[in-house]
């Protein structure tokens, strides 16, 4: 094991390949793929930001590590007319290419095609499919990905096309899709009906960047596999979890577009729920994906849909005082939010589970842009000692999990101060992944995941049942907030958010001491 953390992403994946026996392979969900049959991985948007940003920069740091099939053909599908040349040019800054990988770098792009057409149209669909027959031509099985990096408004047309025109005559076709996956619970049913009379559930990959967060991937390997934490993870030792994203810049510019969705859909149903069913499901029967979606859904079936009451609304304003001018605009001084607009840019939220394990604990969502910083994390505050015999000085222990930046795992804890007297501080127990395992480089979330899909793991991907639940969750707030124009509560570019979302916290048995500072290994 020691010599796996040292290992690259690239050596770790290997040696899990090359030590398992091949009849083993065929009950292990992710670790392997069919070398020998081509693959096609098509990306929908190929002109876009998201395409540019994360798709191509992911497929290029995949290929440049081996972790791909051999046969692997990359393929590019959009309405703007362009070429392989200026498609390369587009997305060159975001793939992090160093000296010595000029080579390799120039293999990549070769393998690299691209189609233009209409998404409202079967014709480009037939032209696309021509190209794609040429590559496999001579093979008697073929595999296909389409990642759909695509606006929800032309899913529909887009996923007929591919039905009808571009499914592989052999071997699998798989298809990616990104969040939003609908608006509230009518308008992602309708997606869901739409993409099962299409394809299996097996076919379909609902992307959720946050499942392939390396921390939220441990969560499972935390509970289950340490005696030490499983006993107390219940409503007798917990006070209360908390799940928190924070970003310290605002819309920059793309306030229109986040307009359009708003802090809740943006992040909280989404990536904290997801968080939210990891760390409160019971042990699953097996690592199959399905066991634990499984598990996962029946968290969220014991959640009743979010009341306003339960909830803090934010909205940031401008810091007349700040030296960076993009803090002294506020939310609504961006000119693509229409005025007057009430879409929280921060949102916290109460949950309560109703099962024997969790009855009465909360669960605190709090989630924001153009906060004091930059973080996403978990936090399990456990409860008050009982029979305290330190007058009042000792503080609540708490299990943190770090997810970014800066990857953790620590245990805030009391011990007596060094020295003659009897003080006590808080200190804690650390695994810090930077300081723990300096040369291992972390892949990112997209390259796991892409990667999953490769391999046929929907471990890590949004099943249509767990999607429908966090939708019954949280629909009638969005719908309540929309028809009665809610307006949400100004909170200072660069604060800690509205004071009432403190007050909510604590009134929940969440306590924030201050007494804490954490040092860096």
């Amino acid at each position: 094991m020691d010599k796996m953390r040292k290992t690259s992403t690239e050596e770790s994946l290997n040696f899990i390949r090359q030590s398992l026996k091949s009849e083993e392979m065929d009950h292990l969900e992710g670790t392997h793929f069919e070398e020998s049959w081509p693959h096609v991985f098509v990306t929908l948007g190929a002109s876009g930001d998201l395409a540019k940003k994360k798709i191509y920069p992911t497929l290029w740091w995949l290929f440049r590590d081996n972790l791909l099939p051999k046969t692997t053909t990359f393929f590019g599908y959009a309405r703007t007319n362009m070429t392989v040349k200026q498609l390369r040019e587009k997305c060159h800054q975001y793939m992090n290419v160093k000296p010595d990988q000029e080579e390799r770098y120039e293999e990549f792009w070769r393998l690299n095609h691209y189609v233009s057409g209409m998404y409202d149209s079967q014709k480009g669909f037939e032209v696309l499919n021509e190209e794609l027959k040429k590559h496999e031509k001579g093979y008697k099985n073929t595999n296909r990905l389409f990642y759909l990096a695509l606006p929800p408004s032309v899913f529909e047309n887009v996923t007929v096309h591919i039905r009808n025109v571009c499914m592989g005559e052999s071997g699998w076709t798989r298809v990616i899709i990104e969040k939003p996956f609908g608006r509230d619970a009518i308008t992602s049913q309708q997606l869901s009906d739409h993409l099962a009379s299409l394809f299996t559930e097996e076919q379909i990959y609902r992307i959720d960047h946050y499942l392939g967060k390396e921390m939220v991937q441990n969560l499972m390997t935390l509970r289950f596999g340490n005696r030490i934490f499983n006993p107390t993870w219940n409503r007798e030792n917990v006070a209360s979890v908390q799940i928190t994203f924070k970003e310290p810049f605002g819309t920059q510019g793309r306030g229109g577009y986040f307009d359009e969705f708003g802090i809740i859909r943006d992040v909280m149903q989404n990536h904290l729920l997801q968080i939210l069913s990891l760390v409160a499901m019971e042990k699953p029967a097996s690592c199959h994906p399905d066991d634990i979606r499984d598990e996962k859904v029946k968290v969220l079936k014991c959640m009743k849909p979010l009341e306003l009451e339960n909830v803090v609304l934010g909205q940031y304003v401008g810091n007349p005082e700040a030296s960076d001018p993009e803090a002294r605009l506020g939310y609504l001084d961006d000119p693509t939010v229409p005025a007057g607009s009430n879409t929280p840019t921060y949102a916290m939220a109460v949950l309560k589970i109703n099962n024997e394990r969790w009855d009465g604990v909360p669960f605190i969502l709090r989630c924001g842009k153009a906060l004091n910083e930059r973080k996403a994390e978990v936090r399990i505050q456990y409860q008050d000692v009982p029979g305290d015999i330190f007058d009042g000085k000792a503080k609540r222990n708490e299990l943190v999990i770090r997810v970014q930046p800066g990857e953790a795992l620590y245990i805030k804890m009391m011990t007596k101060s060094p020295g003659i007297t009897f003080d006590m501080e808080e200190t804690e127990l650390d695994l810090t992944y930077g300081h723990r395992y300096k040369d291992l480089k972390l892949p990112d979330a997209y390259e796991r995941l892409i990667l999953d899909v490769f391999c046929g793991s929907q471990m890590h991907f949004v099943r249509s049942d767990e999607l429908s639940e966090a939708w019954r969750i949280f629909t009638p707030l969005l719908h309540r907030i929309e028809n009665e124009k809610i307006q949400p509560i100004p909170y200072t570019y660069g604060s800690r958010g509205p004071k009432e979302a403190d007050k909510m916290a604590r009134t929940n048995n969440f306590v924030y001491s201050g007494s804490y500072k954490w040092i860096k290994p």
